[in-house]
């Protein structure tokens, strides 16, 4: 069977429930992590949404995650397709290895134009909506610090995340 990789920039770095051979940490230039999708069925409600990470695009930017080398299996693809249901799509990308290496993947990416979309907000704005939702998954807030911890774990930092984290501390009635 032929291999893939995938890159991982939320949930996928912390909860990579899917079989895979290898996980690197990689980048992907051109595009920045951001808490601007909308989750109406893992961290939130259709009444109330949460906001999970998708990437925006950005120039000059990149953002750094997980690629996993898994195989090209299309039931795979399919799971992943049902746990990426709120509007995301599959993405060709390039990736990117601490070590200068590139290879061809494929990244799940929410644009814009989906349903679920929720855009840019201010800061405080963003934190106090994920400190109080949830859904099926667990609350938004604990979204944000497995994804900040998981972050540190593999040495990369995303100044957006950890000012969201920073502020949804400070917005949870129980400090998280």
């Amino acid at each position: 069977m032929s291999e893939r990789w995938l890159f991982g920039y939320g949930s996928l770095i912390w909860r990579p429930d899917f079989p895979h051979h290898e996980a690197r940490v990689a980048r992907v230039d051109g595009w920045v992590r951001r808490f601007w999708q909308g989750s109406h069925d893992h961290r939130g409600a259709p009444d109330a949404p949460g906001r999970v990470v998708t990437l925006a695009p950005e120039p000059d930017g990149h953002v750094e995650g997980l690629a996993f080398r898994m195989d090209d299996d299309d039931a795979i693809f399919e799971r992943l397709d049902r746990r990426e249901k709120n509007g995301y799509g599959l993405t060709d990308a390039t990736l990117r290895f601490r070590d200068g290496r590139a290879t061809a993947g494929s990244v799940y990416i929410a644009p814009r134009d989906n349903h679920a979309f929720l855009g840019p907000a201010p800061l405080t704005a963003m934190a106090d909506q994920i400190a109080t939702c949830a859904g099926p998954s667990g609350t938004n807030r604990d979204y944000v610090f497995r994804l900040a911890e998981a972050l540190r774990a593999h040495d990369i930092d995303d100044p957006h995340v950890f000012e969201i984290e920073r502020r949804v501390r400070g917005a949870s009635p129980d400090r998280g």
